[in-house]
């Protein structure tokens, strides 16, 4: 049965979904953009009869916190350092980690500081390089590198409904 809990880390509450023994090995799931752990409701009771499967929403998605951007700088190194401290936090001390999309810039920074808790990295669409984000990235990027007001209003279109189906080829006849 899947649980639902929060843990705080460095005055950021984050949400996640845990199911299975924690004696058993561990997995740690890490969603991509723009979803959630929820993303991972069928997969989790799949895993759980042998695994301890922790599944955090990142910050700024799904019920956690989302810092004020004044405070927090939203980047893959702070991303990880927040899930590092939360793996902590609740006790993972080796894991296996599954990274898609979004996740994988973050589990790979995982692994990197931390190679010696990393058990396994299974990767879905997982990205590690710059030249691997397609053009739909350039508005991203573009932001990124100037973290303007123009240039953030311009990625509210990757939040609609209609963005998301499109995106995941659904929707269409």
């Amino acid at each position: 049965m899947t649980k639902y809990h929060y843990a705080t880390v460095n005055d950021v509450k984050v949400f996640y979904r845990e199911a299975g023994a924690q004696a058993s090995p561990a997995v740690l799931l890490l969603h991509g953009f723009p979803t959630s752990s929820h993303m991972f409701r069928d997969v989790i009771p799949a895993l759980s009869d042998r695994y301890h499967v922790v599944a955090p929403d990142l910050p700024g998605f799904g019920f956690s916190d989302a810092p004020n951007r004044q405070r927090f700088r939203y980047s893959f190194e702070n991303l990880a350092k927040i899930i590092d401290s939360f793996a902590q936090t609740i006790g993972l001390e080796r894991y296996a980690i599954y990274v898609f999309d979004y996740g994988a810039p973050v589990g790979f920074r995982l692994a990197l500081a931390h190679p010696e808790r990393i058990t396994a990295i299974i990767s879905q669409n997982g990205n590690a390089y710059e030249d691997g984000l397609s053009q739909g990235w350039n508005p991203i990027q573009k932001y990124w590198k100037e973290p303007t007001a123009k240039n953030r209003a311009a990625l509210r279109e990757f939040l609609t409904p209609e963005a998301t189906t499109a995106a995941r080829g659904l929707g269409q006849e």
